[in-house]
């Protein structure tokens, strides 16, 4: 039996503008990683209700969210991301972390151009998304707050003709001055040309820097993963024509495989360790960070992560 189409929502009230780009993120997600697309109108839907669930059109808007959820969770119903929400944050965290990754690789090789910009900005919306399982951890709200200023950032520059300056910038006193010449928000344009098929370019265009949003002038103040890399067929891939001509070639470090820890060789038997679900979800972090690093042929930062995941799984500890 085919399952049941998921409705279309009415067009947003004015009072939900804060939650639109979630919801946009939501429906560009909808097929590619529908996990991605359940929790992004989970979360608008959270807020939604605090922001105005008695105005007539905004109850409307909220019950066929509501609809749109209901039908998702029963076709997702097999889906532990769904089912267990320490395996969901897991999975919403890892996909945010692969969009931010992306697009940080991209502008330290001095490549801006519009998917890499939609993929920070994608990325600062997907850990406000976090918050439907809990408060967040210090790492992602400065994961969230860089995304989001190197996003208006980038555009404005390229939009002013100016070369932007490729990763952390090296002063508190220059984001200010940033910040303050361009108004806090994009201009209510898109970077002139078309996006790839592959990422919307929709959305840019209201990306606004919240009010002393300044990213830290260190940016090795934030922890990145081992191994959390972007892999070869992230959303926001950019095919190598939409690439800005005469960018240099970033050539892949040569690393060395780390030694296997002996004692991973004499695995325990299940029955001798209780792991809980986070755990568990660690465990599966660690696997795909893993995977991810595979895709770059990083090897070394693979056995590192299937390491420890072994680890966990077999002693109960990291």
């Amino acid at each position: 039996m085919a399952s049941e189409p998921i409705p279309s929502l009415p067009p947003v009230p004015p009072q939900f503008k804060l939650i639109q780009h979630h919801l946009r993120t939501g429906q560009e997600h909808e097929k590619r990683d529908p996990v991605v697309a359940y929790f992004c109108r989970l979360y608008a839907m959270q807020t939604g209700m605090k922001i105005d669930s008695k105005t007539p059109e905004c109850r409307k808007f909220l019950v066929k969210l509501m609809d749109q959820l209901e039908i998702m969770k029963k076709q997702l119903g097999d889906n532990e991301s769904i089912t267990h929400d320490v395996v969901g944050n897991a999975h919403i965290e890892n996909y945010a972390y692969k969009m931010f990754l992306y697009a940080d690789t991209e502008d330290r090789a001095g490549r801006f151009h519009k998917n890499m910009i939609k993929s920070f900005y994608t990325a600062s919306l997907l850990y406000d998304v976090l918050t439907v399982f809990g408060e967040l951890t210090e790492e992602n709200i400065q994961h969230r707050k860089y995304a989001k200023w190197k996003a208006a950032y980038i555009h404005n520059c390229l939009k002013n003709g100016e070369t932007p300056k490729a990763g952390p910038l090296g002063t508190e006193e220059e984001l200010f001055d940033n910040e303050n010449e361009d108004g806090g928000s994009l201009p209510q344009s898109s970077i002139s040309g078309g996006p790839p098929e592959s990422m919307p370019a929709a959305g840019l265009s209201d990306i606004q820097i919240p009010p002393g949003s300044d990213p830290p002038s260190n940016f090795s103040t934030i922890h990145i993963p081992p191994g959390a890399h972007a892999p070869a067929n992230t959303p926001a891939e950019v095919p190598s024509s939409s690439v800005m001509p005469n960018t240099p070639t970033v050539q892949p470090i040569p690393q060395s495989v780390p030694i296997i820890d002996p004692s991973l060789y004499s695995v325990k038997p299940q029955g001798e360790i209780r792991l809980t679900p986070e755990d568990y979800a660690r465990a599966q972090k660690y696997c795909k960070y893993a995977g991810s690093a595979l895709q770059y042929e990083d090897v070394g930062t693979a056995v590192q992560n299937l390491q420890k995941a072994l680890k966990l799984l077999t002693t109960g500890r990291e």
